[in-house]
């Protein structure tokens, strides 16, 4: 599934880098709308006279810009610093908390000096010596659509097989990764997958891969080499859920190497705010995600903010069936949380 931008527009210093250079003579021979404007930090000219509207013309633009901010976010609890060489993510995911921590116009956007990021990354590194200081690459986005256009990820990755105290880990739901299979990474890069059935991939993640291809790719990235580990998320109860999860499992298992080793798995329930259930009917007034309130258990979560959660009863129903059938299916590998 190949991501082909609507329209690029170039922060007015981007063209003073050489990705940003190479991007816009790229893009001025393609049929695309190019604009030079004055800060990727604010963006207008993206049409859309309503919600979705703007929301699907955003995901069709991408935006390329300088990152001045070389502060790291902290990345509690799976890493301990966002690393930014991209933002938001082509998908069109009905739940996805990017849609109300990005706006109303959710548009893609890279970083061309992505030298400078590296060098503050191996500062960080330095400065935490000689312990390990672990990155995660895919906070607010998925770096893998925008690669054919970037190179950017290959860059970081093949960066952190020369740091003996610095990881990295990103996540992603897309397939064109052929790029990425040759890179030098050392084993220092975990290389994950968002995976989920193909009822919700279809019901409430559009414009993405389907879990076979999924699956497929994630097998060539064993095969290179990487440590793998596979986010399982959000995890719904539906009919016959329990049939379509174990199914999964079992053809991730087929799929793999039946040598892989230190596989990792990540689960999420799904879970609400009454913010982002306002912002998904905006956005997907038809959406049939289960957002119900009263068949939800509220409790407050680390940000000060309240949320919905499956019942107790419930969450330990998925906790029982992953934790079983992970173990039997993958012995040996690690549950990392489920939450």
């Amino acid at each position: 599934m190949i991501f082909k931008p609507k329209r690029v527009y170039f922060e007015n210093t981007a063209r003073d880098y050489p990705l940003g250079k190479h991007l816009y003579d790229y893009f001025q021979g393609q049929d695309v709308e190019v604009k030079i404007i004055g800060s990727h930090n604010r963006v207008t000219g993206i049409p859309g006279k309503t919600s979705q509207q703007a929301y699907m013309e955003a995901k069709r633009t991408l935006v390329v810009g300088v990152r001045r901010t070389l502060k790291f976010s902290p990345c509690k609890p799976s890493a301990h610093y966002q690393l930014p060489i991209s933002t938001s993510c082509t998908g069109k995911c009905e739940y996805c908390y990017l849609n109300t921590t990005l706006g109303k116009k959710p548009y893609i956007r890279v970083y061309v000096n992505v030298d400078q990021i590296l060098d503050q990354t191996r500062k960080y590194i330095q400065g935490r010596k000689p312990e390990l200081t672990l990155f995660e690459g895919a906070a607010t986005s998925d770096p893998v659509p925008v690669e054919r256009y970037t190179g950017s990820l290959k860059k970081t990755i093949q960066f952190f097989g020369d740091q003996e105290s610095g990881r990295f880990r990103f996540v992603t739901k897309f397939t064109d990764i052929d790029s990425l299979l040759h890179a030098e990474h050392r084993g220092h890069t975990t290389f994950r997958f968002s995976l989920n059935t193909d009822r919700v991939i279809k019901d409430y993640e559009h414009d993405t891969p389907r879990a076979g291809e999924r699956v497929e790719a994630a097998g060539k990235v064993a095969r290179a080499d990487y440590p793998l580990g596979f986010l399982i998320a959000p995890i719904f109860i539906y009919d016959q859920w329990e049939k379509d999860y174990l199914t999964l499992l079992q053809s991730l298992r087929e799929t793999l190497p039946s040598n892989v080793k230190n596989i990792s798995f990540e689960l999420i329930t799904h879970r609400f705010t009454a913010r982002a259930k306002n912002r998904i009917l905006e956005v997907f007034p038809q959406t049939t995600l289960p957002m119900e309130e009263k068949e939800r258990k509220f409790k407050y979560g680390q940000f000060g903010y309240g949320k919905y959660i499956y019942t107790k009863e419930e969450m330990n129903d998925i906790k029982k069936f992953f934790a079983n059938h992970i173990e039997s299916i993958f012995p040996g590998a690690e549950i990392k949380y489920l939450v």
